[in-house]
C-alpha cells in the first residue's frame, strides 16, 4: 500500500520499491510540516545547539572521511581546510542561526551588530562581521557587509526580517539538491530551508560525496529525530522522482547551470529547445547557486617584495583550495597590461604553485575539462605533473578580453585559472574598465575579488574609482583585499548570485544562503580585509602549522569558546 500523496511515476520494475520508499519519505515530511510551523522558538534553538554539538563530536571521523576521499592530510594544512569550509561552516551557520533564533524570541527580530551605511544608488550597506566581539578575535582585520536592493530603507529591512516567522506562514516540503564538491553544501542548505525559511527539508545527496551522508545523520540527527528532515542517497532517477513530486514544493540546487537547464527544461535537443522557447518542465519556485567564472582584479600600485609574495600566497591559495573545485575558485587573474610589477607577480604566482603538490582531481569529468582547456591554450604554464588521478597547477597568461574566449565564458572547474590584461591610461580608469569587463565579458554573477594596496586606494581619486567598482559590480559576493570566499565562510554575510537571472539565462543562480540574518531584498554582500594580515590567515596554502591551527579555530567556534582562545592566537603565532 502507497501512503498519502504518493505519486507514481512511469518507473521500471527496479524502481518501484525505491519510489515507495520516497513517497513515504516525502508524505511523512508533508504531515510534519504544520508541526514545524507551530514549533517554538525555544525548541528551534534547542535543536539548532543539539546539532551543534553533535556535529562537534563527529568532526574529527567526518573530516577523516573527507580527507581521505580527497587524499588530503588530516593533520596538515590541507586537512584544515577541508575542515574549515566543510564542518566548520555548517558550525558557523548552525550557531549564528541559533543566536537569530534567540534574538526573535527575546527582543522581536535579529539584532545586526552593524553599522549602517548609506551607499552608491540609494542603498543601504549593514555590518554583519564580525558579529560579536569574539569574532573581533577570530576574524581579525575582516568585516564584512550585506547591501541591499536600490531604495530599501532600514524599516522596511527590519519589518521583512524573519518573514518566514511572521503569522500565516505554512511550511511546506522542501528539495534540496546538494552539490559533490564541498562537504558542508547540502547540510548548509537545508538548514537555510529549515530556520531561514521555515520548510521541511529532503536532502538528496550528490553521489560524489554519498559517503558523508552517515556524518550527515549523526550530526542532523536531531532534526531527523524531530521529522522535519529527511536525507536520501542515490542517482538521477531518484533526484528527478523527488522533483517531479507533488508534495515537493520548492527546490534548491548547488550545481552548475546546465544542471539548473536539465531539471527546468530536460535534457538533449528537447531540452534545449524547451529552453529557447522558455517552456519549462518544472514551474515550482527554485532557487540555485551555480557556476561562476570568478574574476580576481589586481590593481596596479608600487608593492613591496613582502606585499608581492603574500599575495601570490594569497591568490596561489585560491587556486589550489579544493583542488580547484569550487565555484569560487578565481578562474581570470584581471591585470593591468602596463602595471611595471605583472610579470614579477605571474612568475612569483609560479613559484608558489610549484611548491604545492598536485592534488588528486576527484570531481567526475576534471581531465577531460582540463584537456579541452589546453587543447584551446597550448601556451598554458603547467606546475606539477598530470598523473594519475592527480592534475597540475595551471595558469593561462595572455587571454584577450574578448567574449570569444573559452577561459572568460566557461567554467573550467580544474586546477587551472587565465589571466587577462587590460590596457587603461590610469588606474582609475584601469578600475572603470575592469569593472565593464567583470559585468558585461566574464561569465557569471557569483564572487569576485579586488586586491589593492593601501598606499594605491588612499588617494581620492582611486578610492572613489574603488567605491564606484564595488558598487557597480554585479556580483552577489565581493572581496576587497580579502578572496570572496570568505562571505561563504562567514555565515553572517549572504552567498548567492547577483539577483536578475532569467531562468532562460541562469548563469550563477537565483537567491541566496548563509543569511543568517533572515534578511529579505539582498543585492550584494561585500568582505574587506587587510592588503596583508599578520600573521597570514592560517588557511593559505603556505601556512605549516594550518592544520593544528584551524582545528583550534574550529573548537572556539563550536565548543571551548573564549576559554580556547590563548591556544588558538600561539598556534596562529607560529605561522
Amino acid at each position: 500500500m502507497t501512503s498519502r500523496g504518493a505519486y507514481s511515476p512511469v518507473v521500471s520494475s527496479d524502481e518501484v520499491v525505491e519510489a515507495d520508499v520516497l513517497n513515504e519519505v516525502v508524505a511523512a515530511l508533508a504531515q510534519a510540516a504544520p508541526r514545524w510551523s507551530a514549533t517554538s522558538l525555544t525548541r528551534k534553538i534547542e535543536l539548532l545547539e543539539r546539532v551543534v554539538r553533535d556535529t562537534a563530536a563527529i568532526a574529527p571521523a567526518w573530516n577523516e572521511a573527507a580527507c581521505a576521499a580527497k587524499d588530503l592530510d588530516p593533520e596538515g594544512t590541507t586537512g584544515g581546510e577541508e575542515l574549515l569550509s566543510g564542518i566548520g561552516s555548517f558550525v558557523r551557520v548552525a550557531s549564528l542561526l541559533a543566536q537569530s533564533l534567540r534574538d526573535l524570541r527575546d527582543l522581536g527580530r535579529p539584532q545586526y551588530p552593524g553599522p549602517v551605511r548609506h551607499e552608491i544608488g540609494n542603498r543601504l550597506a549593514i555590518q554583519v562581521l564580525p558579529t560579536s566581539v569574539l569574532d573581533r578575535v577570530l576574524y581579525t582585520g575582516l568585516t564584512g557587509e550585506v547591501w541591499f536592493r536600490p531604495g530599501v530603507d532600514e524599516a522596511t529591512i527590519q519589518a521583512q526580517q524573519a518573514w518566514a516567522y511572521q503569522p500565516g506562514h505554512q511550511a511546506q516540503v522542501s528539495l534540496v539538491l546538494g552539490a559533490g564538491n564541498v562537504a558542508s553544501l547540502g547540510p548548509r542548505d537545508a538548514l537555510d530551508k529549515l530556520f531561514v525559511e521555515g520548510h521541511v527539508v529532503v536532502v538528496k545527496a550528490n553521489p560524489v560525496n554519498d559517503y558523508l551522508v552517515p556524518y550527515w545523520r549523526t550530526a542532523m540527527a536531531a532534526l531527523i529525530d524531530e521529522g522535519v528532515l529527511t536525507i536520501v542517497t542515490g542517482g538521477a532517477s531518484v533526484g528527478r522522482f523527488l522533483v517531479e513530486h507533488p508534495l515537493v514544493t520548492d527546490l534548491h540546487v548547488t550545481g552548475s547551470d546546465k544542471t539548473h537547464d536539465a531539471i527546468v527544461y530536460g535534457v538533449g535537443e528537447e531540452g534545449q529547445a524547451r529552453k529557447a522557447a522558455d517552456q519549462p518542465l518544472v514551474t515550482k519556485p527554485l532557487s540555485s547557486e551555480l557556476g561562476n567564472v570568478s574574476p580576481v582584479v589586481i590593481v596596479p600600485g608600487e608593492w613591496t617584495p613582502r606585499e608581492l609574495r603574500y599575495q601570490a600566497a594569497h591568490v596561489a591559495t585560491m587556486l589550489t583550495n579544493n583542488a580547484g573545485f569550487n565555484c569560487l575558485t578565481p578562474r581570470v587573474l584581471v591585470t593591468h597590461a602596463g602595471w611595471a610589477q605583472r610579470e614579477e607577480f605571474l612568475t612569483m604566482v609560479g613559484e608558489v604553485l610549484a611548491t604545492m603538490p598536485s592534488r588528486r582531481a576527484y570531481y567526475p569529468g576534471a581531465r577531460d575539462r582540463w584537456e579541452r582547456f589546453l587543447e584551446r591554450y597550448p601556451q598554458a604554464r603547467t606546475f606539477g605533473t598530470a598523473e594519475g588521478d592527480r592534475l597540475p597547477w595551471t595558469v593561462v597568461t595572455d587571454v584577450a578580453p574578448s567574449s570569444d574566449e573559452m577561459a572568460l565564458t566557461v567554467e573550467a572547474f580544474c586546477s587551472l585559472m587565465a589571466e587577462s590584461p587590460l590596457e587603461a591610461p590610469s588606474t582609475e580608469e584601469f578600475l572603470d574598465r575592469a569593472t565593464d569587463f567583470c559585468n558585461d565579458v566574464v561569465w557569471g554573477t557569483l564572487s569576485m575579488t579586488v586586491l589593492i594596496d593601501p598606499r594605491t586606494m588612499a588617494r581620492p581619486t582611486v578610492a572613489a574609482a574603488l567605491d564606484r567598482a564595488v558598487a557597480a559590480l554585479r556580483y552577489g559576493s565581493i572581496g576587497v583585499n580579502a578572496w570572496h570566499a570568505v562571505s561563504f565562510l562567514g555565515g553572517s554575510t549572504t552567498w548567492g548570485a547577483y539577483p536578475g537571472h532569467p531562468r532562460t539565462d541562469i548563469q550563477s543562480g537565483r537567491g541566496v544562503v548563509g543569511n543568517t540574518y533572515l534578511f529579505r531584498d539582498v543585492e550584494k554582500s561585500v568582505v574587506r580585509g587587510p592588503f596583508v594580515a599578520v600573521p597570514a590567515p592560517a588557511w593559505f596554502a603556505t601556512t605549516v602549522h594550518g592544520g593544528e591551527t584551524l582545528w583550534r579555530f574550529f573548537a572556539v567556534q563550536s565548543t571551548s569558546g573564549w576559554r580556547g582562545v590563548p591556544a588558538l592566537l600561539r598556534s596562529a603565532l607560529r605561522g
